[in-house]
């Protein structure tokens, strides 16, 4: 039997498989971390708690996070991530108003809502950080192609304050629904404060 060539032999292996061992034990971790949270009677957050809802070991964990914050920040970031699509209606105020209702219907589902609360309870800055980030980050981009558009939007921190904050703070606070015409009001507010 003639052995393979160099031709036609495979190339060697090299870095992480994509899908590999690793990606399904971060899979299986952050399912059993958002499993826990959203389960008001599981035992507390706890390393050896996650591991054992995902079929891991707890040293498998704490080697990749370290701790529950890390862990937390983890699960939150990935699924903060591109869960949905930055607007483009054309205009400012039209994606404002989407960016505005799409967060507030985020919000508004009880599971995000216990996973933004353990983790900003968790993980101090990291949580707070890992809470908002992706957001801030579309809205600098909504701003930013309004801006070349040739529009003069406000800038990110005044828009945060503005339109997140309140979002955030009528989820995490008061109990109070998250409207989509509730959403849309900010926006209007935000945008008649900055054409005064």
């Amino acid at each position: 039997m003639a052995t393979p060539t160099s031709a036609t032999s495979p190339p060697p292996a090299t870095g992480s498989r994509p899908g590999g061992r690793s990606a399904r034990v971060r899979a299986a971790v952050h399912r059993a971390v958002e499993a826990l949270v959203a389960d008001e009677a599981a035992e507390p957050l706890t390393i050896p708690a996650v591991a054992t809802r995902a079929g891991v070991h707890a040293t498998t964990v704490y080697r990749r996070w370290g701790s529950v914050g890390e862990l937390l920040a983890d699960v939150t970031t990935s699924r903060f991530a591109g869960d949905f699509v930055v607007p483009d209606t054309g205009g400012l105020r039209g994606d404002l108003e989407r960016f505005a209702a799409a967060l507030a219907k985020d919000l508004a589902d009880p599971d995000t809502l216990a996973l933004i609360r353990v983790t900003l309870g968790t993980g101090g800055e990291q949580g707070a950080a890992a809470c908002s980030a992706d957001r801030q980050q579309q809205l600098a981009a909504i701003l930013e192609r309004d801006r070349a558009r040739g529009g003069r939007p406000p800038g990110v921190e005044h828009t945060s304050d503005a339109v997140i904050a309140p979002l955030y703070y009528r989820a995490l606070f008061t109990g109070l629904p998250l409207t989509e015409e509730w959403a849309h009001g900010l926006v209007a507010r935000l945008l008649a404060d900055v054409t005064d």
